[in-house]
């Protein structure tokens, strides 16, 4: 039990950081520091799509849904909704450059809001 409480964790905390390399710029509004954190992370999230890598966090979650003796995703809100979207089922190299270009292009896009919400400011 304890196993597949920690891989739930591990799928909640890689869907957050999903959420946080697209939109996180927007807390740039908030503080401008906030930008130097984000942007490796949208940097990571972008070669990991582009080099058709594999987060750290899937093995770990693998693992530990392998130690709970889980064999896949059955059941519970957290199978059910965020792994769908943390691991699509069509996901393809082509698939993936365009994940990592909506990436790039959602914070550009954010990162010229943010300056000039400075500049104006």
């Amino acid at each position: 039990m304890p196993y597949r409480i920690l891989a739930d964790l591990v799928i909640i905390l890689h869907f957050a950081f999903i959420v946080y390399a697209v939109l996180g710029g927007l807390l740039g509004l908030w503080r401008k520091w906030c930008l130097f954190v984000h942007l490796p992370a949208v940097v990571w999230a972008a070669i990991v799509e582009f080099q058709s890598w594999i987060c750290p966090l899937t093995p770990l979650e693998n693992g530990l849904r392998s130690a709970a003796a889980l064999t896949g995703y059955q059941g519970g809100f957290v199978e059910h909704y965020l792994v769908p979207v943390v691991y699509p089922p069509s996901l393809s190299n082509k698939m993936q450059w365009i994940l990592g270009g909506l990436v790039v292009a959602v914070n550009i896009i954010i990162y010229w809001f943010v300056l000039n919400r400075w500049k104006n400011s």
